[in-house]
Formats: C-alpha cells, sequence, structure tokens
C-alpha cells in the first residue's frame, strides 16, 4: 500500500495528548515504541448539508481504500472526530458528539455523514465543518478517529 502514513500511537505523537475539553481516556497511554498502525493516506473534503456535515475520504488505490472501508466497519459505531495538524502540532480537534454519524462506502473510499435535527447542534456541527474547511485549506493533515481511533489521515 503505496498510500499510507504510519502513525504512531502512544504519548509521543502529534495528537495523542488530550486537549482543552478532552478526557485523558479517550488518549490510551502505551509502552514507547510498541504501538504502531498504518493509515490509509486520503483525500479530505468536508461540505456543509442540510442538518450538519459530510466529510469524504477517497483514496488513490484500491488497497488504500480497502483498509479504510475495514476500519471504517469496525470503528464506526463510536464518537467521530477529526484532529488537525500542521508541522505536527494540533491546531484544531473538532469532536461531532452532538450529532448522529453515519458511514458509507463509496468506491475509492467513504462519506461521513454527521446530522443533527437541533438547530443548536446543527450550527455547532456546521461550524465545525467552516473550522475543518479552513485548516484543509490551509495545508493541514486531517486524522479522521471513530472512538479516538484514526482510521485515516489526509489533505484537502
Amino acid at each position: 500500500m503505496s498510500t499510507t502514513m504510519l502513525y504512531e500511537r502512544t504519548g509521543t505523537s502529534a495528537f495523542a495528548s488530550p486537549g482543552p475539553g478532552i478526557g485523558a481516556a479517550a488518549f490510551p497511554q502505551t509502552t514507547p515504541g510498541a504501538n504502531w498502525c498504518v493509515l490509509p493516506r486520503c483525500n479530505v473534503r468536508v461540505e456543509k448539508c442540510k442538518g450538519g456535515l459530510k466529510l469524504w475520504c477517497s483514496c488513490d488505490d484500491e488497497v488504500a481504500a480497502g483498509t479504510l472501508q475495514n476500519l471504517c466497519k469496525m470503528l464506526a459505531d463510536g464518537l467521530c472526530s477529526v484532529c488537525c495538524t500542521r508541522s505536527g502540532i494540533t491546531v484544531c480537534q473538532c469532536s461531532l458528539s452532538c450529532g448522529i454519524c453515519k458511514c458509507e462506502f463509496t468506491k475509492d473510499g467513504v462519506c461521513i455523514t454527521c446530522l443533527s435535527g437541533d438547530k443548536t447542534c446543527c450550527d455547532l456541527i456546521q461550524a465545525c465543518c467552516d473550522c475543518l474547511s479552513c485548516c484543509l485549506e490551509s495545508g493541514c493533515c486531517c486524522y479522521v478517529c471513530f472512538g479516538g481511533q484514526p482510521v485515516c489521515c489526509g489533505t484537502c
């Protein structure tokens, strides 16, 4: 799989420490150097839709797309969040906890839809969409996570 990224899941990675308002339990600490995972590298696109947002993750090759789809199939029942980093430093962390997130497979990856029928929650989700769009357009690397576990990383 040529379009992957090695991601260290220890206390020394770019976003393996809790940010403001994020509980430490979401970021388990492990023995340094003993816990690595390979993430599919994707093209990430986010757009507003009625009631929330759509997050598109598309891969350039079939193996990466299959890996992304398998990770999402196993983890998609957990809380969806997106972490954006620039030069290895966390720029923003968006938790899509105030909506119902659904993951659907596409021919080259996944489409994650996060919706809410509540006007205030919808506004929060769409504000996250604006933030993520700005980060992606600025060249940040975004990690899409389910239950605190990354399923892919990518840029715009």
